[in-house]
């Protein structure tokens, strides 16, 4: 029990120490252990596929990495690991970095008494925080995997927290239990639902991590109006899996995409890092360009190439980095000449005076969204 003890205690001077966890929630964060709602088994990745670590087999293990300041993986393959010996693929669900919890939290301005709606159960942590700082049957909390859902519920009975775990689809938030003082998903979406607006009292809350193709990493704070529209701004810098209805297609590296038969071939001075290093840029990029993700792969000597790859259409690009260019060879393929358009992108932000990530935002009315530069009126169009 004081090995236990020493490991929250630890975690919770290390958010106070960064400042990411703000005395308002200390309290909770202390109080509410996170091994509590981590399962027995978890998954690990050193550069290769998803590999199980389980309680039983290495406790401590388990234990470290549960009180680690980093997500967790908690489920592999939509709960059926793709190799054999329970080995994953991909991550489909994920306790959140606890330090991302924490600001999170902060931005949602909740106070006692409020009632939250939260998109995306996962382990049930983040709920159960909720439920000690805002008191019991206040919180409802949708999860769109089954099994994800039971564990969460079974996790928070047990730990004591009155909770309303319900299984589904998020993106349609929970009508019964409205309207809420504030909505706060877990998932990133692309398009946010109008039905967390609708289901939000006039001038409440939502906070959703925001994403695009090319860049997944903004949290974007929205105030509900009376007319039930809801606008917002980039108020932080999370990534976060996509709700599982606007997931898309994944990319991958097929082999005939590393040869270079049949693509189009040119140089460009526009360093690679240039479009994906820095945040704001990278922002900016995936709001000119639709359907178009980033894969990098790494070679010997620090060079690397940086794939775009549209899985809907086929066409991908490639541009090969080596240490002291000045200049870099480009690959294009099929219908879209995808690094043209990446570049084009680039360069309009670069005219723009190089706006920073605080200065966008998004409007969500019933007939969908758009994205704004300083002031609603300044549309941006793809």
């Amino acid at each position: 029990m004081a090995d236990l003890a020493e490991h929250s205690a630890r975690l919770v001077s290390e958010l106070v120490g960064s400042g990411d966890l703000t005395p308002e929630w200390r309290a909770a964060f202390e109080k509410v252990a996170r091994h509590w709602f981590i399962p027995d088994t978890v998954w690990v990745q050193d550069g290769g596929p998803l590999v199980p670590v389980d309680r039983g087999a290495d406790e401590a293990a388990w234990m470290e990495l549960c009180y680690r300041n980093d997500f967790v993986v908690t489920q592999v393959d939509d709960g059926v690991p793709a190799l054999p010996g329970r080995v994953g693929h991909e991550i489909t669900s994920s306790a959140s970095r606890p330090d991302v919890v924490a600001q999170m939290l902060a931005a949602l301005h909740v106070e006692p008494g409020m009632s939250v709606l939260e998109i995306g159960t996962g382990t049930g942590w983040n709920a159960a925080l909720l439920a000690e700082r805002l008191g019991p049957d206040r919180v409802t909390s949708v999860e769109v995997d089954p099994a994800v859902a039971d564990h969460a519920r079974h996790a928070l009975r047990e730990a004591g927290y009155k909770v309303n775990v319900v299984p589904g689809d998020g993106a349609l938030g929970h009508p019964p239990d409205a309207p809420f003082d504030r909505v706060i998903a877990t998932a990133a979406a692309a398009r946010v639902p109008y039905a967390w607006a609708e289901q939000t009292r006039p001038g409440g809350q939502v906070l959703t991590p925001w994403a695009t193709d090319f860049h997944n990493g903004a949290l974007v704070s929205f105030a509900v109006s009376g007319d039930g529209s809801m606008r917002g701004r980039i108020v932080g810098n999370v990534s976060f899996m996509r709700l599982r209805a606007q997931r898309g297609k994944r990319a991958s590296l097929d082999d005939d995409m590393r040869g270079t038969a049949g693509a189009r071939q040119a140089f460009t001075r526009l360093h690679p890092y240039q479009v994906l290093g820095e945040y704001d840029v990278s922002l900016a990029i995936g709001l000119k360009v639709p359907r178009c993700k980033p894969v990098v792969t790494h070679h010997d000597g620090g060079a690397y190439t940086v794939w775009l790859i549209d899985p809907w259409s086929g066409s991908w690009a490639a541009v090969d980095h080596e240490p002291g260019a000045e200049r870099f060879p480009v690959r294009q393929s099929g219908d879209r000449g995808l690094w043209d358009e990446v570049e084009a992108a680039f360069h309009w932000w670069d005219a723009l005076d190089r706006p920073a990530a605080d200065r966008w935002g998004l409007t969500v009315r019933p007939e969908g969204q758009h994205i704004w530069l300083d002031a609603e009126e300044h549309r941006i169009r793809r």
